[in-house]
């Protein structure tokens, strides 16, 4: 087909639509409320351009908010004289947004709240629903459902699918009595109302306003002139946001909140979004036959995926009928064996207690015994009482060594089933799973848990993952029964699409342990090896660096998201070390975080680049802070550092008493542990019986975590991969307290992505 062919025939699809010509029917799903599952009645558009029934909005924040409903602006409510709809329920809703609206004008009996709500308002706190078509929360805002459109086209396609449909009840008069009531005949547009002849005759007489009324056939689609703005109920809307993707008024552009939207004028925007709906009308007319192909392969797929299914379930009770068969064969099998050992077993014991009731008195073998004395026949007596007297030495043997004859026990014929159990718990079709793999490297656990994983290289597609989690306790405690595999309670995420997951609401300092599995075709991979993570002490602190208080902007270099800080010893530092003669070093430099703690627990964690010179980590505080970065110090001196070599404990002292900040030094893969002073903890003063080199010098962790608590005046180092702590001590909280970094040479601090996630966010 040519292009000019092409475009005449673009051109005449246009005007089809345009003139209402194309076919209106087999489009009812597209009118169908995907909350009452009924043609649409004043559907409202939400701003995710999916459009609800007016009613099922309202019926939406009631369950989000019960006794509550919609009680803002009249200008998109169907009472608002823009959009009246004759419908009982909603005639008492805007009665009560009428009266709402005069308790506010003159400040009747209800009172501001903290939120700015009134208490006599029948506006509801609640304002974001769910939307049934892409699943996102909506909120409305504080004005709620006066923030929707009416879906007037929508509304109008609806009543000529009616009308098609033959499906409309017929439209009767709004003025006549109810017992002489007749079908309307004309609907007046500014009156929204309909009337029969006689009605519209006396209620628009010739010679006065309402003879100038427009009219129509007879509607319930009452669709204003002229469309306005919800925040601006006087204004028209003539212009459409392009952020937003709504019509907006000229007051929304200048000082509301579009003001710093792309906006465009509603003709460009009319001709834009036709031309566009227009194209894309005429791509799938186009392909008309493609789309009937594709419909015949679906509906064959259809019938084969039916067939497929019936198969596979044949052959899967077939093979589990086998199994039943199996099973059987077997049970009675070894129900018969244990029956003839019973049986046996019972025979001899029977023979034994027979044998024993004889060497009871006038009973069996004594009473016969008993009969033979009597005999007085010497050669008589001889000839009976020698086999007799065997008989009774082997009854006197037997009666002093008793042993039963069989063994009651059944032990032999014990079942272990568990493997067997096992295997039948895992049964599965061909192409079975293989679970996914926790990835330890990536997963971070705080108050709030990331947990990763790998999928399995089988290339077997998956519908979804369930991650699993349970508490193991406290890990300073020892365990209990509760912590045994047995007792364990597991409580899953529900459904993961993708191969991460976040577990809220986690216990500080607690041992937690995850597992994932893979579902495809409802079918279950076995789970994952359990991966066991140490929540720290205290929930996340999020803050990032700061660029003011004391920064140098000569040797730190700070990345735009302020996340990572890095000192460069350049040319600057090279030049003030030449003009020092004595001395380990020239000066420290240093960078805090932008956020302080005045109370509670927090903890942070980061990392250090391995190959850092000198880092020092801790807090700091900020009653000392402008005394500190304002006073010069004597940095050429060697007693500039307390951990220099000089033992003198007052001097010592008296250095941590001036300095703001508390801090841990890392450098070239180690962590320094200090020397025990009279403000350090217990397990700092331990360190003194141990002072040598060794003792002091500690691998340096992929990750350091640091805990401040508050309250206690104390603060904590720890390998925040195994939460181990690794030095605590006293610290002065008398002010502000703020995460602080030092620099001497070369070195990288890099703040994790959960410390910084939520400053980022604001």
């Amino acid at each position: 087909m040519s292009d000019s062919e092409d475009m005449t025939e673009f051109a005449s699809i246009v005007e089809r639509i345009e003139r209402g010509e194309v076919p209106i029917r087999n489009i009812e799903r597209e009118l169908i409320c995907p909350i009452c599952k009924e043609l649409f009645t004043h559907p409202l558009i939400l701003p995710c351009q999916h459009s609800i029934c007016h009613k099922c909005v309202r019926e939406l924040l009631m369950l989000n908010h019960e006794d509550s409903f919609d009680g803002g602006s009249e200008c998109s409510l169907p009472g608002s004289p823009r959009s009246r709809v004759p419908s009982p329920s909603m005639e008492r809703l805007d009665k009560l947004v009428r009266s709402a609206t005069v308790r506010r004008s003159f400040g009747s009996r209800g009172s501001i709240s903290s939120q700015g709500w009134r208490r006599g308002s029948v506006t509801p706190r609640v304002t974001t629903i769910p939307c049934p078509g892409c699943q996102h929360d909506i909120d409305l805002g504080e004005r709620g459902i006066s923030m929707l459109f009416r879906n007037f086209t929508l509304e109008s396609i609806v009543e000529r699918y009616r009308q098609a449909a033959r499906a409309a009840v017929a439209i009767m008069c709004n003025i006549c009595k109810p017992l002489q009531q007749q079908e309307a005949t004309k609907s007046c547009m500014d009156c929204k109302a309909s009337y029969c002849n006689e009605c519209f005759k006396l209620h628009h007489p010739w010679g006065t306003p309402k003879a100038q009324h427009e009219y129509v056939g007879p509607t319930t689609n009452f669709k204003p002139k002229v469309l306005m703005c919800p925040e601006h109920e006087m204004e028209k809307v003539n212009m459409y946001c392009e952020v937003c993707r709504r019509p907006v008024c000229h007051l929304c552009k200048l000082g509301g909140s579009h003001a710093n939207h792309k906006v465009t004028s509603m003709t460009s925007a009319y001709k834009i979004l036709k031309e566009k709906l227009s194209k894309s009308i005429h791509y799938l007319i186009s392909k008309e036959d493609r789309v009937r192909a594709q419909i015949t392969d679906l509906e064959l797929l259809i019938s084969q995926t039916e067939e497929n299914g019936q198969l596979a379930e044949r052959q899967a009770s077939e093979h589990f009928e086998r199994l039943f068969e199996t099973l059987q064969e077997r049970k009675s099998e070894m129900l018969s064996s244990i029956e003839q050992s019973q049986n046996r077993r019972m025979d001899q014991l029977k023979a034994q207690v027979e044998e024993y009731q004889g060497m009871l008195e006038n009973s069996g073998l004594v009473g016969y015994a008993q009969e033979v004395l009597k005999e007085t026949d010497q050669s008589c007596f001889v000839q009976t009482a020698k086999q007799l007297h065997i008989r009774i030495q082997k009854a006197t043997e037997s009666l002093r060594t008793f042993h039963p004859s069989a063994d009651p026990c059944f032990d032999e014929f014990v079942l272990d089933t568990s493997r067997e159990e096992t295997l039948l718990k895992e049964i599965c079709f061909g192409g079975v799973l293989d679970p996914p793999l926790i990835d330890l490297s990536n997963s971070k656990v705080y108050n709030e848990a990331s947990i990763c994983w790998r999928l399995s290289d089988d290339h077997l597609p998956t519908d979804h993952q369930v991650l699993e989690y349970c508490r193991l306790g406290d890990p300073s405690q020892p365990p209990s029964l509760e912590d045994s595999e047995d007792n364990r309670v597991w409580r899953a995420t529900g459904s993961v699409y993708g191969s991460s997951a976040v577990v809220c609401d986690l216990d500080p300092n607690s041992l937690y342990s995850f597992r994932v599995r893979s579902c495809r075709n409802s079918m279950f991979s076995p789970f994952s090896p359990e991966v066991t993570f140490h929540t720290p002490p205290a929930p996340a602190f999020g803050f990032l660096f700061s660029d003011q208080c004391g920064f140098s902007t000569e040797r730190l270099i700070l990345n735009k998201r302020r996340d990572t800080v890095e000192n460069v010893a350049g040319m600057a530092f090279l030049l003030a070390a030449d003009r020092v003669q004595t001395g380990s070093y020239v000066a420290l430099d240093y960078i805090i975080g932008d956020t302080g703690i005045t109370q509670g627990r927090h903890y942070w964690a980061f990392k250090v680049e391995p190959s850092s010179y000198m880092v020092k980590v801790g807090v700091a505080s900020d009653s000392k802070l402008l005394e500190w970065f304002h006073n010069p110090r004597d940095t050429s001196s060697p007693r500039y550092d307390h951990d220099s070599g000089h033992d003198s404990g007052s001097e010592d002292t008296c250095y941590e008493l001036s300095q703001p900040f508390t801090l841990l030094t890392l450098g070239m893969g180690k962590v320094f542990i200090p020397k025990a002073s009279s403000s350090s903890s217990a397990f700092a003063a331990s360190a003194t019986a141990h002072a040598d080199y060794g003792n002091r010098v500690l691998p340096m962790p992929q990750r350091l975590g640091v805990c401040l608590d508050y309250d206690t005046c104390r603060v904590y180092f720890y390998d925040a991969d195994t939460m181990r702590c690794l030095y605590e001590r006293q610290v002065d909280c008398s002010g502000t307290m703020y995460p602080a970094f030092g620099f001497m040479g070369s070195g990288k601090v890099q703040l994790e992505d959960f410390i910084t996630a939520k400053r980022l966010t604001l």
